[in-house]
């Protein structure tokens, strides 16, 4: 456990999903496939903690969140895991968030048409092997480099080991993979679901 941190378990409250779904949008402000969605910083202001809390509210029943904690308890990371077998999530959960990214997005048609070519091209070459999903690792930045994201990490792969199964993520940013490297995962495709959009990455970690 880092000094001043610590890994949380429990299921959150609806004013911790908030909580969560800030230090999300605060996490990936600046990243390059929200801004190619949403390249106005007023509207990803608005629209990304919507959409961060309806993913985590509506994960489904397979979902599990780990939270990492500062020694007030005060939400400084978070991971998002998906059980071995139940990803996507069921067409129930998958509906019950519609109506919020809807409403984060309502004026921004492009943006959803974006997000979904990016989705389909996602969940075609999602591994059909027994594995922990990583949808979501998010860190505030006001603590990165301090240790959180290793903790999450760590406590996700040892799940994965005693479980006996793989683990696989996407990420946006290729100076992410010598991170996650770190953990087991390997670069297992590069993909460009819009020509002039950023890549997307997805990472294999084997089963150990």
């Amino acid at each position: 456990m880092t000094a001043d941190f610590s890994i949380d378990r429990r299921v959150l409250s609806r004013d911790e999903i908030a909580s969560a779904a800030d230090v999300a949008s605060r996490a990936f402000f600046d990243d390059t496939y929200f801004r190619f969605l949403m390249p106005d910083d007023r509207v990803r202001a608005h629209a990304s903690p919507l959409l961060f809390a309806s993913q985590l509210r509506h994960a489904g029943a397979h979902a599990r969140v780990v939270t990492a904690r500062n020694a007030t308890g005060q939400i400084v990371g978070l991971a998002l895991w998906i059980e071995p077998g139940h990803w996507p999530p069921p067409l129930s959960a998958q509906l019950a968030q519609t109506p919020s990214s809807l409403r984060a997005l309502y004026h921004h048609p492009h943006a959803i048409r974006l997000a979904g070519t990016y989705l389909r091209t996602i969940l075609k070459v999602h591994p059909k092997e027994l594995h922990w999903y990583l949808p979501l690792l998010a860190v505030d930045p006001l603590v990165q480099g301090q240790g959180v994201g290793t903790m999450l990490m760590l406590d996700g792969v040892a799940t994965m080991d005693a479980d006996g199964v793989g683990g696989y993520l996407e990420t946006q940013k290729d100076e992410n993979h010598a991170f996650y490297n770190r953990f087991g995962y390997e670069l297992r495709d590069t993909l460009r679901p819009v020509a002039d959009g950023p890549p997307y990455y997805t990472m294999w970690r084997p089963a150990r």
